[in-house]
């Protein structure tokens, strides 16, 4: 589950996002503050895993706000000023959106999260029994896909397939965004075409690692990865 924050000025934005929200599952809303100084008073007794944060508001500005926060929680920015980029991710906010932002680009920062809470989860001493996911879109609609089910990822012209153990779903991304989606711990890039998941590895041989039935090349410019793996 991933509690949230709204913190917008805008009563249309508060509505976009929850609706945005409200298509994902583990997705719970805490509050909307409509200006910073509420959303303070809110975090002096409250945790949340997540802020939506609008930069443009009155009173106290996003990332003004964000500064006061001793211990901020993931952020990620909803504005309409792109001039701002730097310095949001100067600290360290999750990523950036531009108003209007697509259904398609809110879930790419929402994937990001919830590889950043698994990764939190699995590095504390308590180990999370909740499956590690995704969302993938394909065939006009949006997939929930375990993490633990992909094998590889295989880039396809402007597609790529991600093989998984029963079937595969081809998807309209680059690989370079897919990785993106995945957490460094348990992926590998090892091909400018292939993504493999480090724990269906089953063997490495020469310039090639099987995973199953499949054999998938190893990248000149790649190899330096899958030696560090093997040192691991």
């Amino acid at each position: 589950m991933i509690t949230y924050l709204i913190i917008d000025d805008e009563h249309i934005a508060h509505d976009i996002i929850e609706g945005y929200c409200d298509l994902l599952p583990n997705m719970k809303l805490l509050k909307r503050c409509y200006d910073a100084l509420d959303a303070l008073e809110y975090l002096r007794c409250n945790k949340v895993d997540l802020i939506f944060l609008d930069l443009n508001m009155p009173k106290l500005k996003g990332f003004e706000f964000l500064r006061t926060l001793p211990n901020p929680p993931n952020v990620i920015v909803t504005t309409a000023y792109s001039e701002h980029a730097l310095e949001g991710y100067e600290l360290n906010v999750i990523d950036y959106l531009l108003k209007p932002f697509s259904f398609d680009r809110f879930l790419k920062a929402i994937n990001k999260t919830i590889n950043l809470k698994n990764d939190s989860n699995k590095s504390g001493s308590f180990q999370t029994t909740e499956e590690q996911h995704i969302f993938l879109y394909s065939d006009k609609k949006h997939v929930q896909v375990k993490l633990n089910d992909i094998l590889f990822v295989e880039a396809a012209g402007n597609y790529c397939k991600v093989v998984l153990f029963e079937n595969q779903i081809l998807i309209r991304e680059k690989i370079s965004d897919v990785l993106e989606m995945l957490s460094p711990k348990i992926f590998l890039q090892v091909h400018k075409s292939y993504i493999v998941a480090k724990e269906h590895i089953n063997s490495i041989e020469g310039n090639r690692i099987q995973i199953k039935d499949h054999q998938i090349p190893i990248g000149k410019f790649y190899k330096i990865n899958v030696l560090d793996f093997l040192k691991l």
